[in-house]
């Protein structure tokens, strides 16, 4: 898991990008849905080892003009008069999965992970698949007794070690 991490404090120059890549992040949630987590950091901080399946008290939303002023994030709910917003000391986003976790100033053993609401992908299983390279750059699977065909872009690299393991 590579995360883009910013700490409180830390002069480092890199934390300045940091911060701004998440402010930005943070700021484009605008309207759209998300859920909240909020769960208690095992004794070794590593968020990794938390169960982030569904509990009671998640929240799922459209999240309403996230902002960040200072080290403090805001955000406001659907149907809810008030501003929310927490005072951070740590903030860690994950861009592959498109989650946020925060880290708030006053409560050192919580940790709030926001993300994208997830999305449902479909699994598709084809029957006698014909696999073959398109153009040096493309991979086609096709199904031609169900008519489905997947076209997937690579780059060249992904092309040659394929084309190794794939028959003649």
């Amino acid at each position: 898991m590579q995360f883009i991490t910013w700490h409180s404090g830390n002069s480092n120059p890199e934390m300045v990008e940091n911060f701004e890549t998440i402010r930005q992040w943070w700021r484009n949630l605008n309207g759209k849905e998300i859920i909240l987590r909020q769960r208690i950091l095992p004794g070794n901080g590593d968020v990794r080892e938390l169960d982030w399946e569904p509990q009671r008290f998640d929240e799922t939303f459209a999240i309403a003009n996230p902002d960040i002023r200072g080290i403090t994030l805001y955000w406001t709910k659907p149907g809810m008069p008030d501003e929310r917003n927490t005072t951070v000391r740590q903030l860690q986003l994950d861009p592959k999965r498109q989650q946020l976790y925060i880290y708030p100033q006053s409560q050192p053993t919580l940790v709030m992970q926001i993300g994208l609401a997830a999305l449902k992908y479909q699994t598709l299983t084809l029957q006698e698949p014909e696999i073959f390279v398109e153009d040096n750059h493309t991979l086609i699977l096709r199904d031609t007794t169900r008519l489905i065909e997947v076209k997937l872009k690579l780059d060249a690299e992904m092309i040659s070690s394929l084309k190794q393991q794939l028959p003649d």
